[in-house]
């Protein structure tokens, strides 16, 4: 199972790595960027924008595909791959987040969740059968098991039953992957550690998960509350238990400054409705911080939003007639933002993976960091 991964370099001054995970739609270089696709599009785009600023793998979502248009009829039209158009590598995740933040009633067991559908109140169960049964409708190429995420604050016995039933799912999971076919057809589950702000749970987390021998390890309940540097020395509390040789997935997280510093602490890799969400809206990621484009002061910029970033946004349209698209309500300055925030994320791992391998990441992070933080 470890051959899908290769390190390819390591920082010197940092547990910040560089690697190659190999799927059966591409290989994915790391540290990677995952635009999300939760509904089987990334929102504003076509599979064409995403190839053209470099995405190299997207996820979407096992409960709201499942929900709709449900994961049977995407499996009798050729897979999510075929569905959407994207002929890359696709992340799913569990569920398991959306069921404990959207379901209307729900009710955690021992053999999974039973709850109330966040769209017409059906009641509904996902348990591990399920969600690798879904997962397998949809011919992901890595799938995230189910797992209980813990509120931010919890109770320290709380989080430790979340871990457990964790744990528990998690290795029944992986058992029903190896039974059914999906890792020997070549495609990879990917375990998820718990445990909140408790160093010592997220520690046993990890170890426990680690002796299953999963093809990849996520570090899950980050950033549902907490504040930045508790969420920062949950990663660090938790990714030096995890294999060395498996990929290292933080999810769910985070601005630019924040991605940099996972890296620093060994994570491979993020995904995050952030860029697009606040694209939307007309925020737009520089190296010297977000800018608001709907502020009067860009009414007559002809200026990109970024002068040399190589996107489609940025070489063709000024910072004032993408002001003027999203004060007037016009689709196109979503799409067109959202084009150039993913790109920037994308292009920012792309940076990261090239210093890794000059070996002097720690100074670059640093000072990027430092020139973003100092003029926001």
């Amino acid at each position: 199972m470890a051959s899908h991964f290769q390190l390819l370099g390591r920082d010197p001054s940092t547990s910040a790595r560089r690697g190659r995970l190999a799927t059966l739609h591409g290989a994915v270089e790391t540290p990677a960027f995952m635009p999300v696709g939760t509904q089987g599009t990334v929102k504003a785009l076509t599979p064409v924008h995403l190839r053209d600023i470099g995405a190299q793998i997207i996820l979407g979502n096992t409960y709201h595909l499942s929900l709709r248009p449900g994961s049977r009829l995407i499996r009798e039209l050729g897979g999510l791959h075929a569905f959407m158009g994207w002929d890359g590598p696709i992340l799913t995740d569990s569920g398991g987040f959306q069921v404990f933040s959207l379901a209307k009633l729900r009710d955690i067991r021992d053999d999974g969740v039973a709850f109330q559908s966040h769209l017409d109140g059906a009641r509904l169960f996902l348990g591990p059968k399920e969600v690798m049964g879904i997962q397998a409708d949809l011919g992901s190429d890595i799938a995230m098991v189910l797992d209980e995420c813990p509120p931010w604050p919890v109770a320290r016995d709380a989080c430790a039953q979340a871990c457990r039933r964790t744990l528990d799912w998690a290795r029944r999971c992986r058992e029903i992957a190896a039974g059914n076919g999906f890792l020997a057809s070549g495609r990879h589950v990917f375990a998820i550690a718990q445990g909140s702000t408790y160093d010592d749970l997220r520690r046993e987390a990890a170890e426990a998960l680690s002796a299953l021998d999963f093809s990849g390890y996520a570090i899950g309940g980050v950033s549902v509350g907490e504040a930045e540097p508790e969420m920062l020395k949950q990663v660090a509390a938790t990714a030096p238990h995890l294999p060395a040789d498996k990929p290292r997935y933080v999810m769910g997280v985070g601005t630019p400054p924040q991605l940099l510093r996972m890296i620093a602490l060994g994570v491979d890799m993020f995904d995050c409705v952030l860029p697009s969400r606040v694209a939307r809206n007309g925020l737009a990621f520089t190296p010297a911080g977000p800018i608001n484009l709907r502020n009067e002061k860009f009414r007559a910029d002809p200026g990109p939003v970024v002068e040399g970033l190589d996107n489609y946004t940025c070489r063709n349209f000024s910072r004032a007639y993408l002001r003027h698209l999203i004060t007037a309500g016009e689709m196109l300055g979503g799409t067109l933002v959202t084009i150039h925030n993913l790109h920037f994320f994308l292009d920012l791992m792309g940076q990261a993976r090239a210093h890794i391998e000059a070996g002097d990441f720690a100074a670059w992070q640093k000072a990027w960091i430092g020139r973003y933080e100092n003029t926001v």
